[in-house]
């Protein structure tokens, strides 16, 4: 199964990072549209972070497992618009989730209530 953790500022609900880790095995390795989606819409998300908002995120990618953190320290502007990004890959995971909830789990956690995400 894939598991999805958004980590979120306990005050404010903004995302700060995100873990993916584990497998869909929803069919086997090349042909797994799971995992393929999953991965689509995760390393977009850092992507279009990084091009559009010239922001570098932190990054911890292996096979089976992708963290990524927003730098602590953005304007308010950048930071609106990093959420937008953000906040749509919540949306197209849970939307993935929906249609195979068996092989993907999405879950928010607060900062506070555990360790930090890990890049």
């Amino acid at each position: 199964m894939i598991r999805v953790e958004i980590e979120r500022d306990p005050l404010t609900s903004r995302i700060v990072a995100f873990r993916i880790r584990g497998h869909a095995q929803f069919a086997e390795e090349g042909r797994d549209i799971v995992c393929a989606g999953v991965s689509a819409v995760s390393v977009g998300t850092v992507n279009a972070v990084e091009s559009l908002l010239s922001v570098s995120m932190q990054t911890h990618m292996e096979k089976g497992d992708l963290a990524a953190r927003l730098p602590d320290h953005l304007d308010e502007e950048t930071a609106e618009n990093a959420q937008l990004i953000l906040e749509s890959m919540v949306v197209m995971l849970r939307t993935i989730e929906a249609s195979y909830g068996e092989y993907v789990n999405v879950t928010d956690v607060r900062a506070s209530s555990r360790e930090q995400t890990h890049p």
